[in-house]
């Protein structure tokens, strides 16, 4: 078994709060991350595939065609813009970076499986200090 891995990056905005706490109680658990006008993240998403090697072409998976398909279900969707109100696939759900590796997990499964790879790992970093790492369920 082989593993391949695909960086790509986005930027996007983000607030982690509860509709159904006070501004206080939000600040208490969420800090800075739950203040009222958003923030922003510079986020660096790699990718991890893992499959045999085709003898034919050397490769587990195309790169570029892997490249491609991040760009195309994950990057379009998340680059530029509010993570609680822009995403599809993390509407009703906290948008913090634990989230968002589950939510490109499941984006991002059924496609890598049909090209007879295996998706190993979504690793989001958040900030130069903290990162996610998302194995699947």
């Amino acid at each position: 078994m082989i593993y391949v891995t695909r960086r790509e990056r986005f930027s996007a905005a983000h607030r982690l709060f509860r509709d159904d706490w006070t501004d206080e109680q939000n600040l208490e658990i969420f800090d800075k991350c739950s203040y009222p006008n958003w923030h922003g993240h510079n986020y660096v998403l790699y990718v991890t595939v893992k499959g045999d090697l085709n003898p034919e072409t050397g490769f587990v998976v195309n790169i570029k065609r892997l490249s491609k398909i991040i760009k195309e279900k994950i990057t379009v969707k998340l680059d530029h813009r509010n993570l609680n109100i822009d995403v599809d696939f993390l509407k009703g759900k906290m948008a913090s970076t634990e989230n968002l590796a589950i939510g490109i997990w499941d984006e991002l499964e059924p496609t890598i499986n049909a090209l007879g790879i295996y998706l190993h790992c979504i690793k989001i970093e958040e900030t130069e200090n903290n990162f996610v790492e998302y194995f699947g369920n």
